[in-house]
Formats: structure tokens, sequence, C-alpha cells
């Protein structure tokens, strides 16, 4: 059965599903507000040739150590870097250096430009991981709601393993919701950037979702999953009790949480798989 057009909107609205959007986002702005203020680190740092091809760089404690490129979400229409440097501080007392990549937004930038942007920036970070605290073979990528389609876009990196969170990989419910009237995508470009019509990624893969939301997102990262595990690679798939689209990003940076702890193994062994 089709799906209406308003049964879309809802499936792929995380804020309907949400306890409190509004003061979640709050928080990413003022908790990132803080990281920048007590945290050394450089912004702005050039990763390519487009003015939004920019990061904020929060280097590690020590030299050698890993490093996480992360890449925010909002729907590829909304938010940006500036709100993405709160992991930060947790990650970095967990052993990482941490990048914010910014990759521009719709309308102004189509999607195939954003993907190209985020698969630019992740190989800048692993061809430059010295220079930025860390090694090549210890550069983890994480991402969250369209940030997590666009790392799970550069699939074919040789990073050492793959965060997402509450990742689309199946673009098609996308062309006729409410999303797609900034995204502008054709059914074929939705295909092309859909990752589970594509090669998967080598790297080992954690899949995350809240258990607040839609259950679109959950179809999603199940089908994703199971394509993983068929094409043979590692993956860990988490429903995360009590959180939801936005404050599932809290997560990341807090050893205390089952999503924190394996990033913190990550930042231990070089490799979570």
């Amino acid at each position: 059965m089709t799906a209406t057009r308003a049964e879309l909107d809802r499936e792929l609205s995380p804020s309907s599903a949400a306890v409190d959007a509004q003061a979640t986002l709050t928080r990413y702005r003022l908790l990132s507000q803080a990281a920048r203020r007590d945290l050394a680190h450089r912004v702005d740092v050039r990763y390519g040739p487009h003015p939004a091809e920019v990061l904020h760089h929060f280097p590690p404690r020590r030299p050698g150590a890993p490093l996480l490129v992360f890449v925010h979400g909002g729907h590829w229409q909304e938010s940006s870097k500036e709100d993405a440097c709160f992991p930060a501080p947790g990650l970095v007392a967990a052993g990482f250096g941490y990048l914010a990549l910014g990759y521009g937004l719709a309308p102004t930038r189509r999607l195939p430009e954003m993907s190209a942007s985020v698969r630019r920036g992740l190989a800048w970070a692993r061809d430059q991981a010295r220079a930025l605290g860390g090694r090549e073979d210890a550069v983890f990528a994480a991402g969250s709601s369209a940030g997590a389609h666009l790392v799970a876009m550069a699939a074919d990196l040789p990073l050492a393993g793959m965060f997402l969170l509450s990742g689309l990989y199946d673009l098609a419910p996308v062309v006729d919701s409410y999303v797609n009237d900034a995204l502008g995508l054709t059914p074929a470009e939705a295909r092309e950037q859909s990752p589970l019509l594509r090669p998967p990624p080598a790297a080992p893969v954690l899949l995350a979702v809240g258990e607040h939301e839609t259950g679109e997102y959950h179809r999603q990262q199940r089908r994703y999953a199971a394509s993983l595990r068929r094409a043979g690679t590692p993956v860990t798939e988490l429903v995360v009790a009590g959180r939801d689209h936005f404050d599932l990003l809290f997560d990341l940076g807090d050893p205390t949480t089952e999503l924190g702890a394996a990033v913190v193994r990550a930042a231990e062994r070089g490799s979570w798989g």
C-alpha cells in the first residue's frame, strides 16, 4: 500500500516522535559554544575548494590518536558545524581528536554536491591525519540523521569505522515528502544517493537509532543492517532506550552509555569492529 503525503511527512519528521526537539537543539548550540570556549581548537580549516568545505578541528591531547570526523544532520537543509561541536569534550577526554565538518545546505547545494563534499572531507582528514594529531589508520567517521546518510555515501574510503546514528539509507520515500521541497531530488537522484543501493563499506559499521523515533527510521536501520550483513560488513545495531532522534547524539562522547562505550573502545583499539 502506497503511503500518502501526510503519512510520509509524519514518518520523515523526527520531531513527531521526539520529547522536545527544540530544547535539545538549543542544548546543541549552548554546549557547542562551551566546547569552543573551553577547548583548544582551530576554526574553519579548509578541506576543499567550495566555500562551505571547512571544518572545526579539536586536536587530541596526544599525537597519534584516533580521529573522529562528525557530520551534522538537519535533513540536508538545516543546522551547521557550529552546533556540532558539543561531542568534542567527551571525545577528546576519551583520547580522540574531533573534527566537525561543514558541507553546505539545500537549496543552495544539491545533494550529490553535499555527498561529494563529505567524501572529500573524510579523505582529506585521512590524508592529513598526522598533521591533525592522529594517524591515517585510525580515522573514524560519525554522522547523525542527514550526516549518517552522507557518511554512508563515502563507503569506499578506507576508514577505521563508521558510527551512523538515525540515518536514512533509502531515499525513495524522501522524494514525495516535505523534505524534498528544499532538496528537489528526482527519483533517479534518490536511487543514486541511496547507500542501501550502493556497494557497502568494508569498514565496521555501528548503526544506532533512538527508541522514540518514527517507524521509518527504525525500518531503514533494520534494512541497512541486513544488507550490510549479507555483504559481509561487520555491523553492530543498537536501538537505544529512552532516546529520540535528537538527544541520541549526546551519547556519542559519553562512555557511560552503550553507544559512547563503543566509541571509547575504538579509541583504545584503533578499531571497534
